[in-house]
């Protein structure tokens, strides 16, 4: 048997010593490990009781989870509070893929979609048909957890929206050992657990003339501080306060391109964010280093980023808005913008394919509104789909896409554009 070197309790002894069965010994180690490389003291008890996983994906190529699914399952083993997942790969129905696509997704990349999501469901996923998205904390997803809250969760940009806007502990582990964590009701105690390992290392100081796009303001920080904690000043002259629905979305968008163009797990925003208001600069290292951000900086981090394919914006395949999943106000926010494009424009329809992505919760929601309808009146498309799975396969990486998710730019071939440059290309408006 393995000997920790963190200090375990006499429940947590007994299951590393099989007295729950070799399965929940196998989980148990497998933590304990990991805690003991990171030099965690003890295991945390996981507070919020709902889980999030970020492998949604039935991939055929990752042929090692189903048999560990399979075992999971004969123990008996249980995510008592339920959990939700990363949004599902495919949806034939609203991102259209030609027949060759179908097949290829359907019987090869993801052909062991269904088996898997029966597997999940048996231990623990929630609703099944609303279940799926990388934005579970909204609070249409029903999954959003306090402050101080332990989690198990994985998915970057859920983990630093959840450790960031709701000051929930959680650090950035991979799928299958934030699946054991949840499973059984621990996780190691390091990083971001504990009030050390929250204070941040960088003052980043925000100088600009206007609100910094969200998407180029966070990969300029994550690219600067990679895994480091920043904590920014100036963004409160430009957000209202939280529980702002327009707050949630910028930060929303802002902490999923500082941990996809760095690996942020943590950022404190002043006035803002639950501890920046409540413990203020004494989350600041005495030896925290300085990054000034201003209007130059921020082009200048805008014109670094590499173009994938060659042709003109307007000739895009496809355009995907929503990487992470849009909230219910940026779904609202955008239909009104693509109205008023259009009309300005002088069109009827919008000038690219373009896939607006949502929660099925979220979208459920939008779905009851006249906008709605006036959006997918203008050849819009509304879909659960994951940009970034769809993105990235070699049937689809080759295709001219555009879109306003640094994420999606990061790990595809996609061009990133700016909310404005994108309304005015998916309108029509370019070259008029």
């Amino acid at each position: 048997m393995y000997e920790p070197k963190m200090r375990l309790n006499e429940e947590e002894k007994d299951i590393l010593a099989g007295k729950k069965g070799e399965t929940y010994a196998k989980m148990m180690e497998v933590l304990v490990r990991y805690g003991d490389v990171f030099g965690a003291d003890c295991l945390k008890a996981v507070t919020h009781q709902k889980a999030h996983f970020v492998t949604s994906f039935g991939l055929g190529l990752l042929k090692a989870v189903y048999p560990l699914m399979d075992e999971l399952i004969e123990a008996g083993c249980k995510v008592e509070g339920g959990f939700t997942m990363d949004p599902r790969p495919l949806d034939f129905k609203d991102v259209h893929c030609n027949p060759i696509e179908k097949l290829v997704f359907k019987s090869f990349m993801y052909n062991r979609q269904d088996h898997y999501e029966e597997q999940l469901k048996k231990i623990g996923l929630q609703d099944p048909e609303k279940a799926f998205s990388c934005t579970c904390y909204l609070k249409e997803m029903g999954n959003t957890p306090k402050e101080g809250d332990i989690l198990s969760w994985s998915e970057s940009s859920a983990v630093v929206f959840a450790n960031s806007v709701l000051g929930a502990r959680c650090n950035r582990n991979s799928g299958i050992l934030d699946m054991f964590g949840a499973i059984l009701g621990k996780t190691p105690n390091f990083g971001f657990l504990t009030d050390e390992g929250r204070k941040a290392t960088w003052k980043v100081i925000v100088k600009t003339t206007k609100r910094p796009e969200a998407q180029i303001l966070g990969s300029a920080i994550g690219m600067k501080v990679m895994a480091e904690v920043p904590y920014v000043y100036g963004l409160d002259q430009y957000l209202e306060d939280l529980p702002s629905e327009d707050t949630i979305a910028y930060l929303k968008d802002f902490g999923a391109a500082s941990a996809s163009n760095g690996a942020v797990g943590l950022y404190h925003i002043d006035k803002i964010t639950p501890e920046a208001k409540r413990l203020g600069e004494s989350l600041l290292k005495e030896d925290a280093k300085t990054y000034v951000i201003d209007d130059a900086e921020l082009e200048r981090v805008y014109a670094s980023y590499p173009l994938m394919w060659q042709g003109k914006d307007e000739d895009s395949y496809r355009c995907f808005i929503g990487c992470p999943h849009l909230t219910l106000k940026q779904l609202e926010d955008w239909a009104d913008k693509v109205e008023e494009g259009l009309k300005e424009a002088h069109r009827s329809k919008l000038a690219i394919d373009t896939v607006f992505t949502a929660s099925p919760a979220v979208l459920e929601e939008f779905k009851k509104e006249e906008r709605c309808a006036k959006l997918l009146s203008r050849g819009a498309h509304l879909s659960y789909i994951c940009p970034l799975m769809y993105a990235d396969n070699p049937l689809c990486g080759k295709r001219k896409l555009l879109t306003n998710s640094n994420k999606l730019r990061t790990y595809t071939k996609a061009r990133y554009r700016k909310d404005e440059e994108i309304l005015s290309l998916i309108c029509g408006k370019e070259g008029k």
